[in-house]
C-alpha cells in the first residue's frame, strides 16, 4: 500500500476541516495533533482554504495533509502546491481521477456505487471514499461489496462519529474513516481549541479500545506452571488450558512454562488494532521490540512487546 495511505490508516481517523479563516489553522491543526491525530483534509468549501494548508504545511509539517472537495483540476494544482499530499473528492469523476495521477497525486474519490468503485479500481486505485456513508447504507453496505471487491479498502465519510466508528473501524477493509464531529464550526469559530484536543483524544481512546487481556506469570519450568495453573483453576473454576509455551488458566492468567520477558511475568492489553496501537503510542515516545512482532496471513499485527519493564511486568500489546 502506498505510503501515505498506510499513514493514513495507522492514524484511524481524518478529521475534515471547513474552515473560514485561515489565520486559525495553525493553532487548529497543533490541537488535533495534540489529541492524537495529526491528519487533515482541509475542503475547498471556504475561500480560505488554500491559505489554510500553505501555513499548515510550513507551520505543522508532521500533520498528514489532504485537500478535499476538489471538483476542479484549478483547485487540484492550487491543492498539490499549498502541500496537500492526498487528494478527495465528494464524488467519482473519471477525468478528475486520471489527471490527478498524471500529476502524480494520491487521490481519494468518493464513490457510493459498485460501478464506481469498479471504475476506480480499473485506474488503479487502493483506498476511495465512501460518501456519504451513514445515509448510502453504512459499513453493511460495505460489507455486502466487500466479496466481488476484496482488494478494495474504503475511508467512510458522512454520519460517522464516536458512537458508531469502531462499527466501521472493526471491519478490516475500512482503511480510516473521515469525520467532522471533532471540528465543529462552533467550536472553530471560539477557538475552542482545548475541547478539539478533548474530543479527538476520545476518538482515539474509542479506536484503540485498550484493556487488560490477560496477565502472564513466569515460571521456572513446565511443572511449575502446570501446578500453578491447576491451582487458579480449582480455586476459581477456570478452564485449564496446556498450550506449546505456556498454560493458562481460563483466558485471564497465562503461566509460563520458562521465564521469558520481564521479570516476574508480562501484562497484555488487548487493542483493536495493534498497528494503530504502535503508531500512536509511539508518538507519544513508546518504544517496541521488533523481535517480539508476531502477524497475521494479511501482514496485520497481532502481537508485540514494549521495550522495558514497568513493576518488574513487560507489556504485551494483543489484538482483540
Amino acid at each position: 500500500m502506498n505510503e501515505v495511505l498506510q499513514t493514513i490508516s495507522r492514524i484511524g481517523i481524518v478529521p475534515v476541516i471547513a474552515i473560514d479563516d485561515a489565520k486559525k489553522a495553525v493553532p487548529l491543526a497543533r490541537a488535533l495533533a495534540e489529541g492524537g491525530l495529526p491528519a487533515a483534509e482541509v475542503t475547498f468549501r471556504t475561500d480560505a482554504a488554500e491559505e489554510a494548508m500553505k501555513a499548515i504545511a510550513a507551520e505543522v509539517p508532521d500533520m498528514l495533509l489532504g485537500a478535499g472537495t476538489v471538483l476542479t483540476k484549478d483547485q487540484l494544482d492550487r491543492a498539490l502546491a499549498a502541500g496537500a499530499k492526498f487528494i478527495v473528492s465528494p464524488g467519482f469523476n473519471p477525468e478528475m481521477v486520471k489527471y490527478g495521477l498524471e500529476k502524480g497525486a494520491l487521490m481519494l474519490p468518493g464513490t457510493a456505487t459498485g460501478g464506481e468503485m469498479e471504475q476506480a479500481m480499473a485506474l488503479g486505485l487502493e483506498v476511495v471514499k465512501f460518501f456519504p456513508a451513514e445515509q448510502n447504507g453504512g459499513v453493511a453496505k460495505l460489507k455486502a461489496l466487500a466479496g466481488p471487491y476484496r482488494t478494495l479498502k474504503w475511508m467512510p465519510t458522512g454520519g460517522v462519529n464516536t458512537k458508531n466508528l469502531m462499527d466501521y473501524l472493526s471491519f478490516d477493509q475500512i482503511a480510516a474513516c473521515g469525520g467532522t464531529w471533532m471540528v465543529k464550526k462552533e467550536l472553530i469559530e471560539s477557538e475552542n481549541w482545548a475541547e478539539i484536543t478533548r474530543i479527538c483524544k476520545e476518538a482515539v481512546k474509542t479506536m484503540l479500545g485498550f484493556s487488560i487481556h490477560h496477565l502472564g506469570i513466569n515460571c521456572a519450568n513446565e511443572e511449575e506452571a502446570a501446578a500453578t495453573a491447576k491451582t487458579l483453576c480449582a480455586l476459581f473454576g477456570f478452564d485449564y488450558k496446556p498450550g506449546n509455551s505456556s498454560i493458562f488458566a481460563g483466558t485471564a492468567v497465562e503461566c509460563m512454562k520458562k521465564p521469558f520477558l520481564g521479570d516476574m511475568g508480562h501484562l497484555a492489553i488487548g487493542t483493536n488494532s495493534v498497528d494503530r496501537a504502535i503508531y500512536h503510542l509511539s508518538r507519544q515516545g513508546v518504544k517496541f521490540d521488533e523481535s517480539t512482532r508476531k502477524v497475521d496471513a494479511k501482514g496485520n499485527t497481532k502481537a508485540i512487546y514494549i521495550k522495558g519493564q514497568f513493576g518488574g511486568f513487560a507489556i504485551h500489546l494483543v489484538k482483540k
